[in-house]
């Protein structure tokens, strides 16, 4: 553990001294396998945590540098390479995405969400780009889905964290399956990302993956993120686990291995990143799109990515079975919190503190009243089968669940919050 800078960014040295000692507590219990955390504030790195193992069966430890798959927190970068593009004059906001896809044109959609997948009318508009950002375009995946359509999408895309298709053969086959919900109407968490970043490289005509490597990660120094762990690095790279309830004990989930980038790149979570490689990403971010001299976007870009979008009525409607709009709203790719009294009960956060998850439990969020980034990395895998949303709230054991608030209430803590 390193906190050398906990004086001077302002926190209570003894208070920020306990967040290690109740993350291994989780890490003893067997809920996690280990964890790194990280802690900047003006300026400042204020603490890292480096705790457990990368790889249980061969008992190597999590290191500051060790590689994580980073799933949904992939978004928000995806996001910025999309927001560059359309400063460039490349396409508006409220663009019908049909120009640059047209896989997408005369969409279905369902007459019941969890209804028959023939059960169909045609689609009102057609999907825009700000319906992409902010899920909002009527697309699905599968495990935020219930009934015929989750199926739908496992048979036609295959698996969600590992798809073997080419980038045009998947976005045939998405725009194939209907859409849950008539664009615009509601946040329906989804595959939008992933075709927001296909469309990134098609209108760039480079490649999304190459988009990134050249225009976000050399410039920032990212040099530890991409979509795939090549053999040199692979040492590093931390194994993804899943509790098994029969066994009551971590198994590792497999994925498979690439010695070259993979056909398919998915910009909705398919990035492979360190702590510090994303802390460069998210103090970008909190600097308004610049960092030591590189900037990537305008202030006021980033003041727009940083707003809530969502109106009121779709706040109401609960995101993965549990009330998660009470407290904040949804930007152009990152939650924003917008009352942090009624977001207490989910973690900590000043109004404005925005970010993303990832469904192997990995988490950022930069804080500007506070001017602080704080990145949780683990590798925890969610069910992310079809239907999964349904048994989300009771999916593992409360250890690996709690640790993430726990460690955010630490933090804030610390600064006498």
């Amino acid at each position: 553990m390193d906190d050398a800078g906990a004086n001077l960014s302002g926190f209570d040295p003894e208070a920020l001294a306990r967040v290690p000692g109740a993350l291994k507590g989780v890490i003893d219990a067997g809920d996690l396998s280990g964890a790194v955390t990280l802690i900047w504030r003006k300026g400042e790195v204020a603490q890292v945590t480096v705790q457990g193992r990368r790889d249980i069966a061969a008992d190597k430890p999590m290191t500051r540098d060790t590689l994580f798959r980073i799933a949904s927190m992939t978004k928000p970068v995806t996001s910025v390479a999309a927001l560059m593009l359309i400063e460039e004059g490349k396409f508006k906001l409220d663009d019908p995405i049909t120009k640059w896809a047209p896989e997408f044109a005369d969409m279905k959609v369902l007459k019941n969400a969890q209804g028959p997948v023939e059960d169909v009318y045609d689609s009102p508009r057609d999907i825009t780009f700000d319906d992409l950002f902010t899920h909002r375009a009527g697309l699905a995946y599968g495990f935020t889905s219930i009934g015929p359509i989750a199926h739908a999408h496992q048979r036609a895309l295959g698996d969600v964290l590992a798809s073997s298709m080419s980038e045009d053969d998947w976005m045939k086959a998405l725009g194939g399956l209907p859409l849950s919900y008539p664009p615009g109407e509601r946040f329906h968490y989804s595959h939008a990302t992933d075709v927001l970043g296909f469309l990134v490289g098609r209108i760039a005509g480079t490649g999304f993956r190459e988009f990134l490597m050249e225009r976000i990660f050399k410039p920032l120094g990212m040099h530890d993120t991409d979509f795939y762990v090549p053999p040199e690095k692979r040492d590093r790279a931390a194994v993804v686990y899943r509790l098994d309830e029969k066994l009551d004990a971590l198994q590792p989930v497999p994925f498979p291995r690439h010695d070259t980038p993979p056909a398919f790149c998915g910009g909705g979570g398919g990035l492979i990143s360190t702590a510090d490689d994303y802390l460069k990403f998210a103090r970008m971010m909190l600097n308004k799109g610049e960092l030591d001299g590189v900037r990537l976007l305008k202030a006021e870009t980033v003041e727009l990515m940083r707003a809530n979008r969502l109106t009121d009525a779709q706040r109401e409607i609960p995101f993965m079975g549990i009330p998660f709009w009470g407290g904040q709203g949804f930007g152009l790719g990152v939650s924003v919190i917008t009352d942090p009294a009624k977001q207490e009960w989910m973690g900590a956060g000043s109004e404005g503190s925005f970010g993303w998850p990832g469904a192997f439990g990995t988490w950022w969020q930069a804080d500007p009243v506070e001017d602080m980034v704080m990145i949780y990395l683990i590798q925890n895998s969610m069910p992310l089968e079809p239907e999964a949303a349904a048994q989300l709230a009771t999916g593992q054991r409360m250890g690996g669940r709690v640790a993430l608030p726990m460690f955010q209430k630490l933090v804030y803590a610390a600064l006498g919050k």
